[in-house]
């Protein structure tokens, strides 16, 4: 990296810097999460600045070294020699051990947060902060539409989000790629380029490319924010009301049974997040890892078997979900493999008597 006295572009300057670091300046310390490519690059040379103020927190970087290609190596320690030439630490974290054959990008996005949040608690961080922007942003909403997501996930990346005692911090989503590198080109910095970004292999490669389509058809990062931001009020609106609904309803205690004619009677979007939380609960997982699309099966489901008198049991998610043919709805763990297909054909044989239907969703 050249050394070069830092002038900072008019396109960002000290006081727009003071306004995106603002939220932390009561933190007790910050780890940025740097790769070395522009966009990281950009994050650092910021909040090195921003922390030369008055009653700053502590700022710290760490780079996580994959080891899945030549220059790796060479790059973090690059990232290391630019933070410490700015009076900052570095911490240089290793991906050991074995490397995935399939999912390579998403497996390793999981072993990159998980040494970083070990990083980070390790030096009583507040915040965990990365360089994620506008174009990002938009490739994450475009991302999220074609596999479905549902208004939440249209909101695209939150610019905080809590992890337990740590926060995650994405203070450049209002901040265009081309103002990243355009800042670290004033500032007289070098940074280095993954090709892994036009990796064929790699469903954000080919997502970029129909991205670059999209733009050019009017559909572009501003179109996409404006789509984020409407998502985001809406499912703000839609939280409040299924949060309601759930007191109103006693979905906020656990219970053995619930009154499934109370639960129908509400709009398919509050019963599918109603339904989408207890089952959550029960399997011991976040609700995003329920799929929508076995949710708004099951949801219908139910409906369809409630207005028949006819009961229904369906498997969603690692929980069994019962609903009796006099509407007692309940939900339990999912059985294991072995006894659930012994049950399924038990009630294979009961469904021919009792209209009970059992289904995989």
């Amino acid at each position: 990296m050249r050394r070069k006295a830092p002038q900072i572009g008019a396109a960002i300057s000290p006081a727009r810097i003071d306004e995106l670091f603002a939220p932390f300046a009561n933190a007790h310390s910050l780890l940025l999460a740097v790769s070395g490519g522009p966009d990281s690059t950009a994050l650092l040379m910021m909040a090195a600045l921003w922390a030369k103020g008055a009653r700053r927190p502590r700022v710290e970087v760490a780079t996580v070294d994959h080891a899945m290609r030549a220059g790796s190596r060479e790059e973090a320690e690059a990232v290391g020699a630019l933070s410490r030439r700015l009076g900052l630490t570095h911490h240089l974290l290793q991906w050991r051990g074995p490397k995935p054959r399939s999912r390579i990008q998403e497996r390793a996005r999981e072993a990159r947060y998980q040494l970083l949040g070990a990083c980070a608690r390790e030096i009583r961080a507040d915040f965990l902060v990365t360089a994620h922007h506008a174009d990002d942003q938009a490739e994450t909403v475009l991302f999220r539409l074609i596999r479905g997501s549902g208004i939440g996930g249209l909101r695209g990346m939150e610019s905080v989000a809590a992890k337990g005692r740590l926060t995650l911090a994405r203070p450049l989503l209002g901040l265009r790629k081309a103002e990243l590198v355009a800042f670290c080109q004033a500032g007289g910095e070098e940074y280095a380029r993954d090709p892994s970004n036009a990796d064929p292999r790699f469903a954000r490669t080919h997502l970029r490319q129909l991205a670059d389509l999209l733009a050019a058809e009017g559909l572009g990062v501003d179109e996409i924010a404006r789509l984020s931001r409407r998502a985001a009020r809406m499912e703000a609106a839609v939280a409040i009301q299924a949060q309601a609904a759930a007191e109103r309803l006693g979905w906020t205690n656990a219970q053995p049974t619930r009154d499934a004619k109370a639960l129908l009677d509400e709009p398919q979007e509050i019963v599918q997040r109603l339904l989408t939380a207890e089952i959550a609960r029960i399997a011991g997982k976040e609700p995003r890892q329920i799929r929508l699309d076995a949710i708004e099966t099951l949801a219908q489901a139910l409906r369809n078997a409630r207005a028949e008198n006819k009961a229904l049991r369906a498997n969603v998610g690692g929980a069994s979900v019962h609903l009796s043919a006099k509407g007692a709805l309940s939900v339990s763990p999912e059985a294991p493999r072995r006894a659930r297909a012994e049950r399924k054909e038990n009630l294979a044989g009961d469904a021919r008597t009792t209209g009970l239907a059992a289904t995989n969703f």
